[in-house]
């Protein structure tokens, strides 16, 4: 975060050449934001904030948080997912008071984030546009400004532990309908292919996650 305080500046040459100093976070008065879309998570220790001579302020706190977003699953696990990181505060009016507005583009966000986020996880990051806009609430608005993420899944753990050993019981099943065995000995293995498929539903749905309207496709067939 950076903003600009008027009275909080002054001449270095009058401070033994002083230009910045390290202040508590509650010395000054500092921009109050919300992350809506935040469930639970790790509030930030580091509560200090850099003064620059002419009166800027700079300050630099770590979030680690969960946040809530709406899945689309009917392609999983060829599935990308987009979701927003809503940055508000509801306390001044964006009109008069307080307005946010973003120092560095998209790309040079995405550049960065690809630096730091782990590049071995389930998920590929992919893209990232951001959107500022002026929330209405109370006949009053509030500037906000909303990170739509897209993330694409990698799917080969799934494809090798769900999707491959699937068509395989199905094959062995067609096979063994079609071939020249005795009643009996079909109906054991059609036993043993339901217990097999029960198996793998029961593991796609410990897979899945729960925050989807729609099941995808290899558990809807």
């Amino acid at each position: 975060q950076e903003w600009q305080n008027p009275f909080a500046s002054w001449d270095p040459r009058d401070f033994c050449n002083i230009s910045e100093i390290v202040l508590p976070m509650d010395t000054y008065w500092s921009p109050p934001i919300f992350i809506l879309e935040r469930v639970n998570g790790q509030n930030p220790e580091l509560n200090y904030v850099v003064l620059m001579h002419n009166g800027s302020f700079n300050s630099t706190r770590p979030y680690q948080v969960t946040l809530t977003c709406s899945l689309i699953i009917f392609k999983f696990p060829f599935d990308t997912q987009m979701c927003n990181l809503s940055i508000a505060s509801f306390l001044y009016p964006a009109v008069t008071d307080f307005v946010m507005k973003t120092r560095r583009t998209p790309a040079e966000i995405m550049k960065e984030s690809k630096s730091l986020i782990l590049t071995d996880g389930e998920w590929k990051f992919t893209n990232l546009s951001i959107i500022e806009f002026t929330e209405m609430m109370d006949d009053k608005g509030f500037s906000v400004v909303t990170y739509v993420i897209s993330m694409e899944r990698r799917p080969t753990l799934y494809i090798l532990n769900l999707i491959l050993p699937t068509c395989a019981l199905y094959l062995l099943d067609m096979a063994v309908l079609f071939g020249p065995s005795s009643l009996e000995e079909k109906i054991n293995f059609q036993i043993a292919i339901i217990l097999g498929s029960s198996m793998l539903a029961v593991i796609l749905n410990n897979s899945l996650p729960t925050s989807s309207n729609k099941p995808p496709i290899i558990g809807t067939h």
